[in-house]
């Protein structure tokens, strides 16, 4: 089986664009085998914040800044995904943070406007060479709030970010004139599918307003060379053990097998 692997193509687009969408980065096999872990998982549950949106709305989200024995730090170390960012951020690349995104029916809140770089400068990261992989769990569709990006925002440089309803955002005011130059992009995904994006993209979501989830991982990078100069909540270096990707499926098989015997 052949798995994603970053092409000069892809790069090119990535440079220009701001991002890269992979189709079937993970098998359905592979992950329908998430989907049932995480969603047994009852660290997720316990682990879970929440966010209001400027609307009222809550969404929620389950983040870890550590590494454990589990099926996300399988897919945080995969080949086809930190490798892939690794090529595409043009450094060694190690584990900055992940998140499970919980969009549930009806319930699932807005994220406003933001640039991840937005956040991450404040904790000593002195440049935007940073990037996540948005995995598709659910199907992510415009009714159930897929995530909307704004191509080549990136080369805009870092924005201020304050509170906007109980998140942090980009500027909305700049982010006005933004809107009004460049076009909004929404990524529809089926379940697998996965997003490369740099740290200062400008993105967002809707409300989940659908009878339908729309769960989601997100691994989060950061490159070596831009180790924080501060410790802080988030991780500095240290070197990520990438794994094989021809191995995931029959991890998340023994996986799914042990949090079932843990009950």
């Amino acid at each position: 089986m052949s798995f994603f692997e970053i092409r000069s193509e892809h790069q090119q687009q990535f440079e220009r664009e701001g991002y890269v969408i992979a189709k079937q980065l993970f098998s359905p096999t592979e992950i329908e085998r998430l989907s049932q872990y995480a969603r047994a998982d009852r660290a997720i549950a316990a682990g879970a914040t929440s966010r209001t949106d400027a609307q009222g709305g809550t969404t929620t989200l389950a983040l870890s800044n550590d590494l454990g024995d589990n099926l996300y730090a399988a897919v945080v170390r995969q080949q086809r995904v930190a490798g892939n960012m690794s090529r595409l951020l043009g450094d060694e690349v190690y584990h900055y943070h992940h998140k499970m995104m919980l969009k549930d029916p009806y319930v699932g809140g807005a994220w406003e406007w933001h640039q991840d770089y937005g956040y991450w400068y404040d904790f000593g990261c002195l440049y935007p060479t940073m990037g996540s992989c948005f995995i598709a769990v659910d199907p992510a569709t415009r009714e159930n709030g897929c995530l909307q990006v704004i191509p080549r925002s990136h080369q805009l440089g870092r924005m201020n970010h304050m509170k906007v309803g109980g998140q942090t955002g980009a500027d909305p005011e700049r982010v006005a004139a933004v809107l009004e130059r460049l076009p909004i992009e929404y990524v529809e995904m089926a379940p697998g599918d996965g997003l490369f994006f740099h740290g200062n993209l400008l993105h967002r979501s809707d409300q989940n307003t659908s009878p339908n989830p729309r769960w989601s991982l997100i691994c989060c990078y950061n490159t070596k060379a831009n180790d924080p100069y501060k410790a802080s909540r988030h991780p500095n270096y240290s070197p990520l053990d990438l794994l094989d990707d021809s191995h995931f499926e029959r991890c998340a098989e023994e996986a799914c097998a042990g949090l079932a015997v843990r009950g």
